[in-house]
């Protein structure tokens, strides 16, 4: 086990020592986690492919899975990237820092085992105050997928980092919780007409609105063999118990709940606060009134079920429209079962 640093930085005023540390163990080599506006990241320098080589190691990710390159400023997204399609800045100007990942044609300087192996590199320019400094302080790319074991639920807490990943890893650097609560957007931007390959925070509608025509993502066989963007190929998002996703209204997932229970099994409920009075179950675990809230808390609430606790989570469904469509992909990957 070897040793993990921990810094608070709630905010970045007067902290210049203690982000000129985090930069110097990001250049040398080590993995660090810190904040985003999404979920937590874990760190390094992304043109030091033994550097990266870490991160797939503490995580236990495959390695044919992509990294996200974080950058600064759009400056540095130019510094990753050949040329792209002029609606690129477009998006940038709108969304720009922020939860939006863009996959541009990659001019080689990230490590190739951030690309895996792709001519197309992940660049997003994170929003969050002590992200930025980070980035500023160390004046490379970062590449950071999210900070936890490959295929549990997104950290959204550094207590969730240090659940996952303390003695693996050489820092953590905690600025409290998360914002957005769900990865970014990822856009295709290689093509003439965007693609979204993976929903989040942003919306098609948003996206949309900036630029005009843009697509959802097909799945091909060709493209889950070597997916272009993380969260394409492999399971994600879940929690340690078996979770059943129920389509329909409050009393379909009751007699879903009944149906458990007379199997003798310990059930607990994922939904929304509305839902409580309608239902009832062992356990009942809020996600917050609004979508908004929903993807804020949507990986805490997965956490805070444990081996032990329940023996099945029932978990509310939602309509894929605006933020829904992401909050449904990151619990239909997590699923163990759907039920309609």
């Amino acid at each position: 086990m070897m040793h993990t640093k921990e810094w608070t930085l709630m905010d970045i005023t007067n902290k210049d020592a203690q982000l000129q540390e985090i930069a110097a163990v990001l250049r040398s080599g080590e993995v660090v986690a810190f904040p985003t506006e999404t979920v937590y990241g874990l760190g390094a320098d992304a043109t030091n492919a033994e550097a990266v080589a870490k991160i797939f190691q503490s995580k236990g990710r495959p390695q044919d899975n992509p990294l996200i390159a974080h950058v600064a400023t759009r400056k540095d997204v130019h510094r990753l990237s050949k040329s792209y399609p002029h609606y690129v800045d477009n998006l940038m100007d709108a969304f720009s820092p922020g939860p939006i990942t863009y996959i541009l044609p990659s001019n080689g300087t990230c490590a190739e085992n951030v690309t895996a192996g792709l001519e197309t590199i992940g660049v997003r320019i994170p929003s969050h105050p002590v992200a930025q400094a980070i980035l500023r302080a160390c004046d490379f790319p970062i590449a950071a997928p999210s900070a936890n074991i490959s295929g549990k639920p997104s950290p959204t807490t550094a207590a969730h980092v240090k659940d996952d990943l303390f003695g693996k890893i050489a820092g953590i650097v905690d600025a409290g919780q998360t914002g957005v609560g769900m990865e970014s957007t990822i856009v295709d931007c290689t093509k003439d007409v965007p693609v979204i390959l993976r929903p989040g925070g942003i919306t098609k509608e948003d996206i949309q609105a900036c630029i005009g025509d843009v697509l959802d993502h097909t799945p091909s066989d060709d493209f889950l063999e070597k997916p272009a963007a993380p969260g394409m190929k492999y399971t994600h998002y879940a929690p340690e118990i078996p979770l059943v996703l129920v389509h329909g209204d409050a009393s379909h997932m009751q007699h879903v709940i009944d149906t458990y229970k007379r199997e003798g099994k310990l059930v607990g409920v994922l939904a929304r606060s509305s839902m409580e009075e309608k239902l009832s179950a062992d356990v009942f675990v809020s996600l917050g009134s609004s979508l908004t809230e929903v993807a804020v808390h949507l990986y805490d609430r997965l956490r805070s079920f444990s081996k032990g606790t329940m023996d099945v989570i029932v978990c509310e469904t939602f309509e894929k429209k605006d933020v829904g469509v992401a909050i449904m992909n990151r619990l239909e990957k997590a699923a163990t079962k759907v039920i309609k």
